[in-house]
């Protein structure tokens, strides 16, 4: 693939528009390749690959599909709530200069060029009203973008609108009092999961064909299982491989995100998550001038030759008979496939990864706490005796440095325990979640929130136990609609990878589809 230069693109969204000409999508397949044939009739409901094919090849013009899309928006998102704010006007602009460049020119804007996309409305977008979903906030409007956005505006996107999340991003489903409710769009008594049920619920309902989701406790991921598409956490080492300033929260302004924060692509296929991973990996615009993010090429061509664990169940995190019977259904397909699997695997310990994550989580929490709010919250931590779990967040909260830094260092430990795992294995595939979506929680107060597991009840965070194995060690995770429960609504896997293998868990995601059912689509992405 002739790769689009990351220190062209950062130059170019610093500025204005980049001109580069779109690269051929890498690692393409016959099957992948036959996505890029956009359905004539509902061209909006198409791949973003045939999508931006089309596009190239000016059989349809980006005004028209826009056109198209705002059509189905105007059908559709009434009854989900997942785009909240919408630039029609902004859009028609931007679609309009785009055709006329490459009537000019002959040439797209870049690799996204004339594609109608939405993002998440905890990114800030220069023009456009981005709240967070926080009163707070609810009159802010951005005279930079987010470095991602940038990235998005620089390959040619055309950015429509911004799509719902909860409260700063700061619950497991999706409700805030500017905007009100997203609905799961499979079913309006489920949740669309959070923070990320905005964009999931609109990539799945056909209101974008691309999103740019955040994942620090598996708010990228929980919503793509619920609302049935696909969505990716990118490797976070040090730093992350798609920059994350202009992320809300942090405040507006700052220029640091949590330790643990990643921006991912959120698509209805594994290819198109490629298509947008190209776009956003890429080094802080800081480090642009000397640095370029390369991600390896996939290890295998085929799923016959990988080395798959497969860890479908744990006594910590129990999951549900239907979770069951699909993890033991998708370990027979690869089988099948000729794949060497090993379903006894257990690369770390599931209680200890899970503390250490919810520490370091509550600890990158307080940066933006008030002066007053955290000397409460030392006064009351000094309250609790010290390994007692009912404190468990306020020591977390308030730990010295010295103590973030022995955290940290287990940290490190674990990343060499999955590290030595990979040596042995190329992916791992797990749930995605315990359950399929849960019921919508949210006029619940938080304490009283809990998830039923084949009947008994369970704590409510227990949604993101699995897809926080990664978390804590930047490790790439792809959740993948993987079947369908009983009544219709979806169920979803989880792969990882080793560290900066993002495209071999795209990889194996696509070879794996082609074995199992269709994904089940959202009544609302037809309408």
């Amino acid at each position: 693939m002739n790769r689009l230069n990351r220190r062209t693109l950062l130059a170019a969204a610093a500025t204005t528009a980049a001109a580069a000409s779109l690269p051929k999508l890498a690692y393409a397949t016959e099957a992948t390749e036959a996505m890029t044939v956009m359905n004539p009739t509902a061209p909006h409901l198409s791949s973003a690959r045939a999508q931006l094919s089309a596009l190239r090849r000016r059989e349809i013009s980006a005004r028209a599909l826009l056109e198209k899309v705002l059509e189905h928006h105007a059908k559709v998102n009434p009854g989900i709530n997942a785009v909240v704010t919408l630039d029609a006007a902004g859009a028609r602009a931007a679609a309009d200069q785009a055709d006329r460049h490459l009537a000019q020119t002959g040439r797209p804007l870049g690799p996204l060029h004339g594609l109608p996309i939405t993002v998440k409305d905890a990114l800030e977008t220069k023009g456009m009203r981005t709240t967070s979903g926080s009163p707070d906030f609810s009159n802010h409007v951005p005279d930079k973008d987010a470095d991602a956005v940038a990235l998005l505006r620089a390959a040619g996107a055309i950015i429509i609108g911004k799509t719902n999340v909860p409260t700063m991003c700061q619950d497991l489903q999706t409700s805030n009092p500017i905007f009100g409710k997203t609905k799961n769009p499979f079913n309006e008594a489920k949740t669309a999961g959070g923070s990320s049920g905005g964009p999931a619920a609109a990539v799945a309902a056909g209101l974008t064909s691309l999103e740019v989701g955040s994942d620090l406790a598996g708010s990228l991921r929980l919503p793509a299982a619920y609302c049935g598409v696909y969505a990716l956490r990118t490797s976070r080492g040090t730093s992350p491989i798609v920059p994350t300033r202009g992320h809300i929260p942090r405040p507006p302004g700052w220029a640091t995100s949590s330790d643990m924060l990643t921006l991912g692509p959120i698509a209805r296929t594994a290819a198109d998550l490629e298509v947008l991973l190209d776009v956003l990996a890429s080094p802080a615009p800081a480090d642009a001038g000397a640095w370029q993010i390369n991600l390896p090429a996939p290890r295998y061509t085929s799923l016959r030759q990988y080395r798959v664990g497969i860890w479908a169940d744990d006594a910590y995190c129990r999951v549900d008979s239907a979770t069951r019977a699909l993890l033991g259904q998708v370990a027979g397909h690869v089988r099948n496939a000729g794949a060497t699997v090993d379903d006894a695997t257990r690369p770390v310990d599931f209680a200890g990864s899970d503390k250490l994550f919810q520490r370091l989580m509550y600890a990158t929490a307080s940066a933006t706490a008030t002066d007053a709010g955290f000397a409460a919250d030392v006064e009351a931590a000094d309250k609790i005796p010290a390994g007692d779990p009912a404190g468990l967040f306020l020591h977390s909260r308030t730990m010295r440095h010295r103590d973030w830094l022995r955290a940290d260092e287990d940290r490190q430990k674990l990343r060499a325990q999955w590290a030595d795992y990979f040596t042995k294995h190329d992916i791992l595939i797990t749930p995605a979640t315990p359950t399929a979506a849960i019921d919508d929680q949210t006029a619940t107060p938080p304490p009283q929130r809990f998830i039923t597991v084949d009947g008994q009840k369970r704590s409510y965070y227990d949604q993101t136990s699995w897809v926080n194995l990664a978390s804590p060690v930047g490790l790439p995770s792809i959740v993948v609609p993987a079947g369908r429960t009983a009544d219709g609504l979806p169920l979803a896997i989880q792969i990882i990878g080793p560290y900066l293998a993002d495209r071999t868990v795209i990889a194996a995601a696509k070879h794996l589809a082609r074995l199992l059912p269709t994904p089940v689509t959202p009544p609302a992405f037809t309408a």
